[in-house]
């Protein structure tokens, strides 16, 4: 088991419009019906994905980009981290130092979690 911590901190909010057009094959790669938003935390150091990952690769859904997903739990709830293949080169808008939680539910809301809070991410 690896722990990664992180202070929760605001994000673009592109990854929802593409939760819900993704569903069906997010669904079946993982068995989660997430919620269409992710958390995004700020690691104190990179992460970069490991080589086992899940992947939803662009040719299953006629898409640009790949995305990996790395099962996770954060705050109780079995969640994935989400990164796409251009985030995980350096080609992307995020640095590896930042990581996208999927989960099936509105984490800020249920925990009422603001930027800056840190929070934990347990890796299997």
């Amino acid at each position: 088991m690896r722990i990664l911590r992180g202070k929760v901190v605001s994000g673009k909010g592109d990854f929802s419009q593409w939760i819900r057009k993704l569903h069906k094959y997010y669904y079946q790669k993982t068995g989660l019906n997430f919620f269409p938003g992710t958390l995004n935390v700020k690691l104190d150091r990179p992460y970069h994905i490991p080589k086992n990952a899940l992947c939803l690769d662009a040719k299953e859904y006629a898409g640009k980009v790949s995305i990996y997903l790395v099962k996770c739990q954060i705050l109780g709830h079995p969640g994935y981290i989400l990164r796409t293949d251009r985030n995980e080169e350096g080609r992307g808008d995020h640095p590896h130092t930042i990581v996208e939680i999927a989960c099936e539910v509105k984490l800020r809301d249920v925990h009422q979690i603001k930027d800056g809070e840190e929070v934990e991410i347990i890796l299997d």
